[in-house]
C-alpha cells in the first residue's frame, strides 16, 4: 500500500511540475507580447503553488512596475532577491524605487548604495552618490504649490495635458459607450483616445469634457498632443497605425509614433508620421520650444542612454527636420526620461525615474543652454511628487498655473490629472565666497586677483577687498575652479562643486609665499611642501615622480653653492624594525646617490635612514591606525645643516 501511495505521490508531483511549467510558459508568452496583465496572473498562480523560479520573479516583479503598481512588484523582486542576492543592475534599481514607492525608504537607500557600489559606471548610481542628501532637496524645494484635481478624471486613465485657446486636451481611457471598444493588454483599460474640455483661464475650472471627434482618434492609442501657437498644426502620439494599417516591429509588436496633423477647413487632415520615427523603436511625447524651431520627444532608439531619453530635432523652414540628437547625459540616465515640456523661460520640464526622487516617475526641471545643453537639475518638491508615478507637467510662465498627471494615491482612476497654481517659483540660488590669508602665518590678504574658471573658460575675476573677502554669484550643482595669485605668493587654484539647494558655499584659500626664509635646522622639503620622496613598495630606487622633488631640492642646492643637507628618511611601523631600519637607509642612501649625480658635490651631503624611531604619531606596532596615520609617519627630510 505504502509502494502505491508513493508511486502515486511521485506521478502527482511530475504532473503538478508539468503543469506549472506549461502555466509559466503561458505567463512568459504574454509578457514578451506586452500583455502584462494576463502575465501577472498567471505568474502569481504558478507562485502562490510554491513554484520558485529567478526569472519567473523577475518577470513578475517587471509587469508590476511596468503598470506602475509598486506594491506588487516590491513583493516580486523582494523575492528576487532572497533567491539571488546579486542580480543584474537594472533590478537594484527598480526593487529601490519600489520599495521607495510603499514607504521603505532607508531600504531603498540601502538598496541604492549597494547599486552605487557595485555598479559605479551607472549613472543613476553616480547621481545618488553626488546627492545622497537629494531628501533634503526635495524638501527645499516643496510647498510651493497649491494642487486640485483638474475636474475630468474618470475611473479610468486621464493623463497628459495640453493647453490651448481656452481648452485643455488629453488622453483618456473612459469607455463611452462604444461597444467595440477594445482594451489594452499591458494596462487591461481600454486604448486611449484625445479629449478636451473647455477651461477658464483665470481659474482652470473646466466645463464638460468632449471627446475630440477628429481622424486623429482611431481605435488604437492616441495622446500627448501638441499644437502650434497658431493652432493649424498638431504633434502627437499614436500607436503605429495609419491609413488603417498597423505596423510592427521585427517581434510582432505594434510600438508608438509621433504624428503630425495640419487644419484645414475646420478640419484635421493631412495625417503623417515624422520621418525619425521607426516600427523598431518608440518615438512619443512630442514637445515644442517656444520658437517652434524645436521638437522635444521621448524615444528608445538606437543610441540611447537608458530604457528612454528625451531628443530633440530642428523643424527647417521648408517642413523638414534636421537629424534626432540625444540632450546628453546631464538630463538622461540609464533608467527613463520621459514627457518633456519647454517653457518661454528656457526650462525643460521632464519626467525621470533615473535621477534621485521620491519613487517612480518623478517631475524635475532643468535650464536649456545657449549651446542647448541642459544644465541645473531639480526635482520639482514634494507637493508634485509622490512615491508613485507622476509626470506631464505643463505651465504657463506668466499665470504660473499649470497642469501634471500621476496615479498617486487619493486619486479617481489609475492616472489623473491635476491643476496647480506655482506660488512660489523655484529658484536656486547660491553665492561662493571665501577669504585668501597666507598659509604659513593666517594672515588676511587684501588686493589679491580671484578668478572664477568653468571649464576653463574665465566666468569672472575681482580683487579680495580689505578683508581678504572675495565673492561670486555661481549655478547650483556647477563645478567651478577658482585661482588665486598675489604679488611675493605662489598662484594656487582649487576646484569647487556647488550645492544643489539655496545657500553659501565657502572656499578659504591659502597662499604659500613663493620665497621661503630657512636657517640651519630647517627642513628645505617644507619650501615646496615635499613629505616624502617616494618609492614602489619595498624599492628604494628613484621614480619619476620622486625625480620631481628632488629636481626642486637640486634647485636650490645649484643656487646655493654653500648648503648642505643632512637627508633623513623615515618608515611607519608596520613591517619589523630590522627591515624598516634596512630599508630607510637603502632610500636615504638612493637620495644621496641621485644628487651627487646629477652634480651635487658628495662633502655637502650627509644622510641615513632612522626606520620607524622617530614616528610623529602613536601609530607603534600593534596600534591600529588609519592609512593617512600611517602616511604621516612615511616621510623624507632635507635638513639644512649649513648655510
Amino acid at each position: 500500500m505504502k509502494k502505491v501511495i508513493l508511486i502515486c505521490t511521485i506521478i502527482s508531483v511530475f504532473f503538478q511540475g508539468y503543469a506549472q511549467e506549461k502555466k509559466v510558459a503561458l505567463g512568459d508568452k504574454n509578457y514578451n507580447s506586452y500583455a502584462y496583465i494576463d502575465a501577472i496572473k498567471t505568474y502569481e498562480r504558478v507562485a502562490d503553488k510554491g513554484y520558485k523560479s529567478e526569472d519567473m520573479f523577475k518577470k513578475l516583479g517587471n509587469s508590476y512596475y511596468f503598470n506602475s503598481n509598486f506594491e506588487g512588484a516590491a513583493k516580486w523582486y523582494g523575492e528576487l532577491f532572497a533567491m539571488n542576492p546579486s542580480p543584474e543592475a537594472e533590478y537594484y534599481y527598480r526593487y529601490a524605487q519600489s520599495l521607495k514607492s510603499v514607504g521603505q525608504i532607508e531600504k531603498a537607500n540601502k538598496m541604492l548604495a549597494e547599486f552605487s557600489a557595485k555598479f559605479n559606471n551607472d549613472s543613476r548610481g553616480k547621481l545618488y552618490k553626488e546627492d545622497s542628501n537629494y531628501l533634503n532637496q526635495i524638501k527645499n524645494n516643496s510647498g510651493r504649490y497649491k494642487i486640485e484635481d483638474a475636474g475630468i478624471n474618470t475611473k479610468y486613465s486621464d493623463y497628459g495635458s495640453f493647453v490651448y485657446n481656452n481648452k485643455i486636451y488629453f488622453a483618456s481611457a473612459r469607455d463611452t459607450g462604444n461597444f467595440s471598444q477594445r482594451k489594452h493588454q499591458w494596462t487591461g483599460e481600454y486604448f486611449t483616445n484625445l479629449y478636451f474640455a473647455a477651461i477658464d483661464p483665470a481659474t482652470n475650472a473646466s466645463s464638460k469634457v468632449n471627446k475630440f471627434k477628429t481622424s486623429l482618434n482611431t481605435k488604437f492609442h492616441e495622446s500627448s498632443p501638441a499644437f502650434t501657437k497658431d493652432g493649424k498644426t498638431v504633434y502627437f502620439t499614436r500607436n503605429n497605425f495609419i491609413n488603417g494599417k498597423k505596423g510592427k516591429d521585427e517581434n510582432k509588436i505594434t510600438l508608438v509614433k509621433i504624428y503630425k496633423a495640419t487644419l484645414e477647413n475646420d478640419k484635421w487632415t493631412n495625417i503623417t508620421e515624422l520621418p525619425f520615427n521607426s516600427d523598431n523603436y518608440s518615438t512619443a511625447h512630442p514637445a515644442l520650444s517656444d520658437d517652434e524651431k524645436t521638437l522635444y520627444f521621448a524615444s528608445d532608439r538606437p543610441g540611447t542612454l537608458g530604457q528612454s531619453d528625451i531628443y530633440k530635432v530642428s523643424i527647417n523652414p521648408n517642413g523638414g527636420y534636421g537629424p534626432a540628437e540625444n540632450l546628453g547625459n546631464t538630463i538622461n540616465t540609464e533608467g527613463k526620461e520621459t514627457y518633456p515640456y519647454v517653457t518661454s523661460e528656457n526650462e525643460i520640464y521632464f519626467a525621470s525615474d533615473g535621477h534621485p526622487g521620491l519613487g517612480g516617475l518623478d517631475v524635475f526641471v532643468g535650464k536649456i543652454e545657449d549651446d542647448g545643453s541642459i544644465s541645473n537639475i531639480q526635482n520639482v518638491g514634494a507637493d508634485i511628487n509622490s512615491p508613485k508615478d507622476d509626470f506631464a507637467y505643463i505651465i504657463d510662465p506668466v499665470s504660473r498655473r499649470g497642469y501634471f498627471s500621476s496615479n498617486k494615491d487619493g486619486g479617481q482612476g489609475s492616472d489623473d490629472i491635476y491643476k496647480f497654481l506655482e506660488t512660489r517659483k523655484l529658484q536656486c540660488i547660491q553665492g561662493l565666497e571665501g577669504t585668501i590669508t597666507d598659509a604659513v602665518t593666517g594672515s588676511i590678504l587684501s588686493g589679491a586677483k580671484v578668478t572664477l574658471y568653468e571649464d576653463q573658460i574665465v566666468k569672472s575675476t575681482i580683487v579680495s577687498d580689505g578683508s581678504g573677502n572675495y565673492s561670486f554669484p555661481v549655478e547650483c550643482g556647477k563645478t567651478y575652479n577658482v585661482r588665486a595669485e598675489n604679488t611675493d605668493y605662489t598662484t594656487k587654484e582649487v576646484m569647487v562643486t556647488i550645492d544643489r539647494v539655496t545657500g553659501k558655499t565657502t572656499l578659504p584659500i591659502a597662499l604659500d609665499k613663493a620665497t621661503c626664509k630657512v636657517t640651519v635646522g630647517d627642513d628645505l622639503g617644507k619650501c615646496f611642501d615635499i613629505k616624502m620622496i617616494y618609492f614602489k613598495l619595498d624599492k628604494s630606487d628613484i621614480q619619476r615622480e620622486a625625480a620631481l622633488d628632488l629636481e626642486k631640492i637640486l634647485d636650490v642646492l645649484n643656487n646655493n653653492p654653500t648648503m648642505k643637507l643632512d637627508i633623513r628618511s623615515h618608515t611607519d611601523s608596520r613591517a619589523s624594525n630590522k627591515y624598516n631600519q634596512a630599508l630607510s637607509n637603502r632610500r636615504a642612501e638612493s637620495t644621496i646617490k641621485w644628487l651627487i649625480k646629477n652634480g651635487i658635490n658628495a662633502n655637502r651631503l650627509t644622510g641615513k635612514g632612522y626606520g620607524e624611531t622617530q614616528l610623529v604619531n602613536g601609530c607603534t606596532d600593534g596600534v591600529k591606525c588609519s592609512e593617512e596615520q600611517h602616511q604621516a609617519n612615511r616621510r623624507s627630510e632635507f635638513i639644512i645643516s649649513q648655510l
